[in-house]
């Protein structure tokens, strides 16, 4: 039997994504968003309240990052969620993280952050905080690949359990993709 919870913003797995943006004077910002996802080939959708920071930053410069937080890099990912950039001006440095000018878009990648999608802001509804993007690059450490291809296992992205506020990093491979289905036809 099920049990209903009525409306949530419950969802397995909700990917940990570390969203940065310079503001006008290039200093680096940082925010923790788990609501979130890329929804076409070249678009990432996210809820970033107009209040953040971070999001103040896009605004004003229309480009931003999106790194995967990992678990090596758990605590200072936690930080950024839990402090607010309005009140914490050295957060990014408080953080650990460095600040590497992106080639694509204006604005930083997370050296720490071996993953990153480097977004120019195509829209932002004050409304409902929905921010799209578009991917115009994804860039990603050597030290993460494997025969040329990002490594999961290696970059090992951590997801975020709404109901229980826990981080869960990834864990093992137990199908094929677009192959095991076939066994039913």
């Amino acid at each position: 039997m099920h049990k209903n919870f009525g409306a949530k913003s419950w969802l397995y797995p909700m990917p940990v994504l570390i969203v940065a943006a310079y503001d006008a004077d290039c200093k680096p910002n940082a925010m923790n968003a788990a609501w979130g996802g890329v929804f076409t080939d070249d678009h990432i959708g996210i809820c970033l309240s107009e209040g953040h920071k971070t999001t103040k930053n896009i605004l004003a410069t229309r480009a931003f990052t999106v790194s995967m937080a990992t678990a090596e890099q758990l605590v200072a990912c936690d930080y950024v969620g839990i402090v607010s950039g309005n009140k914490e001006p050295d957060k990014f440095a408080k953080a650990g993280f460095t600040a590497v000018r992106s080639e694509m878009v204006n604005a930083p990648i997370i050296k720490e952050l071996p993953f990153t999608l480097e977004c120019e802001l195509v829209s932002y509804d004050k409304e409902s905080n929905h921010l799209v993007g578009r991917i115009v690059n994804v860039s990603a450490d050597e030290k993460i690949l494997t025969e040329g291809k990002v490594d999961y296992r290696k970059l090992r992205p951590i997801t975020y359990d709404p109901i229980n506020h826990h981080y869960i990093e990834l864990g093992e491979v137990v199908g094929n993709a677009f192959s095991d289905g076939k066994k039913l036809k």
